[in-house]
């Protein structure tokens, strides 16, 4: 799945305002990772979209999301906090959950122990020592059996609802984005091949996560354009066919309008 963003090396630990520093695209626009990321919210607040649903975010917010999955938040100046990456396939080995998770922590002893967490994985990191990446799957491990404690204490507390069948229907639908947006598949194949009407799926999603079928699929799709002029020499054209597009003419037109200027003056940092 040559979509997701290609993140280098074994374990990352990044500040927000570093991951923002591309521009507001980089945070917002629906994209997904080559691997897991838990994103720790220490300041500020916003809204966040996972899987086709939006939710608010605020400080000592834990979220996971797992390799694959769509998501983009508000990121304002007032936001600060870390992004965790994970190893690329790391899942099976740590068992880390396969589901996305927002965390709303608001016990102290719940932010030391993920603070301390994080600490211990940051000194593995930093140290170079021998066996870092063994000792850092170790953290990383410890880690993921935080993230399922939390789970099961909520669900003990019945504060984890079922998903109804409007949820469960975008968030297919955002799956099925994310396997195909570069196809040129629209959203009303993507309709038929759920079974809905296209505007059955653009009401539900617009209800989940304040946006139609239309936005997110031009969204994840925009984002991928802007990653690959940004990040490869691939030309324009090429760009054009591995996003599903029937011309470069017709890319440059979508790009321009949803951007405000063309795949080359993007590229030029214009």
């Amino acid at each position: 799945m040559n979509q997701a963003d290609p993140l280098p090396s074994p374990f990352r630990i990044i500040p927000l305002a570093r991951l923002a520093k591309g521009g507001r695209w980089r945070t917002e626009a629906m994209r997904s990772y080559g691997a897991p990321v838990l994103y720790w919210f220490t300041r500020g607040q916003g809204r966040i979209t996972i899987a086709g649903q939006t939710a608010g975010y605020g400080p000592h917010n834990a979220v996971f999301v797992p390799a694959g999955c769509m998501h983009g938040f508000e990121m304002s100046s007032q936001v600060h906090g870390l992004i965790i990456v994970f190893p690329a396939g790391s899942e099976e080995r740590i068992d880390l959950p396969d589901t996305p998770l927002h965390l709303r922590l608001r016990e102290a002893e719940q932010h030391l122990e993920l603070t301390k967490l994080l600490e211990n994985l940051q000194n593995e990191l930093d140290s170079g020592a021998p066996e870092a990446e063994t000792a850092m799957l170790c953290h990383a491990g410890l880690l993921a059996v935080w993230l399922r404690r939390q789970v099961n204490e909520l669900e003990e507390e019945a504060e984890v609802a079922p998903r109804s069948s409007a949820a469960r229907l975008a968030a297919a639908f955002t799956a099925l984005v994310e396997e195909d947006f570069h196809t040129g598949k629209s959203v009303r194949d993507y309709a038929r091949e759920l079974g809905v009407t296209p505007t059955h799926l653009s009401r539900v999603c617009n209800k989940a996560c304040g946006r139609p079928a239309s936005a997110i699929l031009a969204d994840r799709v925009h984002y991928e354009a802007r990653r690959l002029l940004t990040e490869t020499h691939m030309p324009i054209k090429d760009i054009a066919a591995a996003l599903g597009f029937a011309s470069p003419a017709y890319f440059t037109r979508a790009f321009h309008n949803h951007t405000g200027v063309t795949p080359s003056q993007f590229r030029r940092g214009g």
